[in-house]
């Protein structure tokens, strides 16, 4: 996990390992606590159902980023106060979300990363659906599960290899 302290912008990243790292299309907005975080990459592919966010966040995170390919849903939320509580409590880094969340000004408070499209009232209906660890391209840049991922203000940036 990468504290706000110890932790480069993505433009200072950028600037000093230009070569490793490739630069998302700004299209998210800083939700959570934590306006600066990085991590090793975990990837979920879903639309329109949380269920392996749900059971990605129940697992130790280890300081790691869920990175959600929600296919760019604006129809409703994929994280909650909820869920982002155990993100916390289990060590997640943070989450990056192609679709939306709800409960923002609880997520907010929170000791956690999250970066998503919008925000929305309505919660994902449940049906067991989707992938874990598979490449995802949010964008125009691809998620490769293994690879890092740092996201700040400023953008999202990922990289081939650790940078911090």
């Amino acid at each position: 996990m990468i504290s706000t302290e110890t932790h480069l912008s993505t433009p200072d990243l950028c600037d000093q390992y230009s070569d490793w790292v490739s630069v998302v299309e700004p299209v998210f907005i800083n939700y959570g606590g934590r306006q600066k975080f990085g991590g090793q990459i975990i990837t979920v592919k879903c639309f329109e159902d949380n269920s392996r966010i749900k059971e990605m966040v129940a697992l130790a995170g280890h300081g790691r980023v869920i990175v959600v390919d929600g296919g760019g849903s604006l129809r409703c939320a994929y994280l909650g106060d909820g869920l982002a509580a155990q993100a916390v409590e289990n060590g997640w880094g943070g989450l990056i979300i192609y679709g939306c969340i709800r409960d923002v000004d609880e997520i907010r408070a929170m000791d956690i990363g999250v970066q998503a499209l919008a925000s929305h009232p309505r919660k994902t209906n449940r049906k067991g659906a989707g992938d874990v660890g598979i490449n995802v391209t949010l964008g125009g840049t691809t998620f490769r599960p293994g690879a890092y991922v740092y996201a700040d203000n400023n953008g999202v940036i990922v990289a081939t290899k650790k940078l911090l």
